[in-house]
């Protein structure tokens, strides 16, 4: 079983659990569930400050398994270097040193790019899907001092030397991860062995822009790890009775919902950044999605178990990245992810005939000023 550790980033974030209710989860998850993969990174905790620098997230891990005597080959770790113009054969090695020393491990099973090191539409939280000729020739993409092959060859160093056993791709795209595994075997090096991508009920463009060709057995051959399959908490459907707090015009509810936060979305930062998910098509999706949970008691108690199970009988996910931030939710998430029961039938084709009303709704906006010329609502490019 696989889980992602989402809770373990430790920072002032609303949902950043400290140290103590990390433990407890890794206990839970691992020790007492079978869990087997915690997946992290450099740049946690976000946002970060003086008290909560980057980094605390490994920290909290490397001293949960020395704490806990766990051996090594209990558990499997992934974290990530930071992308973009970070990305040099420097860093690579410098990066992956602080990693291990945090984690206090000898050797990182995947060592992953957060994001791209060269441009892509759809890297992180990107609402575009266009690909611009002119954003990809910028200086900034050009001149990053790394090739793919500087990448892959830098990547078996880490290989060679033990520090890591493979790697892989995060918040990529078809090309980037094409470009890499035809790179590395042309080199005779070793190929990603992953790809992790943003996937649930309202975001599949990962089955259908390329990514699940390209990682398919009969081509790249390369596992995907689904993150936020609950959509930032969207797909639990707390926030379909009462919405997000940016998203009502109740100067109460927003003071009330603010200052005692159900999730992520009632924050300022994140509810911000994160607003994808709630978007007119997203909440029309989740509502349908949730409505199809209420037709099929007998199979499902809730949108959160319809989320997790569907996600994880896709043909192109290899692991679930199953975020959580209490450890009820965590225990919730893990009892539907034991359920081996398929959906039925006409659950799928329900949940198909909602999909192809909007396919891609977290890339839909109705709230489009006439006068944002080519920029969405945190600044994006549209399209």
């Amino acid at each position: 079983m696989h889980v992602w550790m989402y809770g373990c980033r430790v920072s002032s974030d609303y949902n950043a659990p400290n140290e103590e209710e990390c433990f407890s989860f890794l206990d839970y998850g691992i020790l007492k569930n079978g869990i087997n993969l915690i997946d992290t990174a450099e740049q946690y905790p976000i946002p970060s400050d003086s008290s909560h620098p980057e980094g605390n997230s490994e920290r909290v891990i490397g001293k949960w398994m020395k704490d806990r005597n766990v051996p090594r080959d209990r558990v499997v770790i992934a974290t990530k270097i930071t992308g973009g113009k970070n990305i040099t054969p420097q860093n690579i090695i410098k990066d992956c040193e602080g990693s291990l020393k945090r984690l206090q491990t000898d050797y990182i099973d995947i060592y992953q790019l957060h994001w791209p090191f060269h441009y892509s539409p759809q890297s992180n939280w990107g609402q575009s899907l266009q690909y611009n000729i002119d954003t990809d020739s910028n200086p900034y993409w050009r001149q990053l001092g790394i090739t793919y092959e500087q990448l892959c060859a830098s990547m078996q160093q880490l290989i060679d030397k033990g520090m890591i056993r493979a790697w892989g791709l995060c918040n990529d795209n078809a090309h980037g991860l094409t470009a890499c595994t035809r790179t590395a075997k042309m080199l005779g090096t070793t190929p990603p062995c992953s790809f992790q991508g943003d996937f649930s009920l309202i975001d599949r463009k990962s089955e259908e822009n390329g990514v699940a060709e390209a990682a398919s057995p009969y081509h790249e051959n390369v596992g995907f790890m689904a993150y936020n399959v609950l959509a930032g908490g969207m797909l639990t459907g707390k926030y379909l009775d009462m919405p997000a707090a940016l998203d009502t015009n109740d100067r109460d509810l927003i003071t009330k919902y603010l200052q005692s936060p159900r999730g992520r979305m009632d924050t300022r930062g994140w509810g911000g950044t994160l607003y994808r998910y709630r978007s007119h098509a997203a909440t029309e999706a989740t509502k349908e999605y949730n409505n199809i949970v209420k037709n099929n008691k007998k199979e499902l108690s809730s949108l959160t178990e319809l989320s997790i199970r569907w996600s994880r009988q896709r043909s192109l996910v290899t692991t679930s990245l199953i975020g959580a931030s209490n450890i009820n939710q965590l225990k919730e998430c893990i009892n539907h992810f034991k359920n081996k029961d398929v959906l039925s039938t006409q659950v799928m084709w329900d949940i198909d005939r909602v999909h192809m009303k909007n396919r891609l709704p977290i890339f839909s906006n109705d709230n489009v000023g006439k006068d944002w010329f080519g920029e969405g609502e945190i600044g994006e490019p549209i399209p």
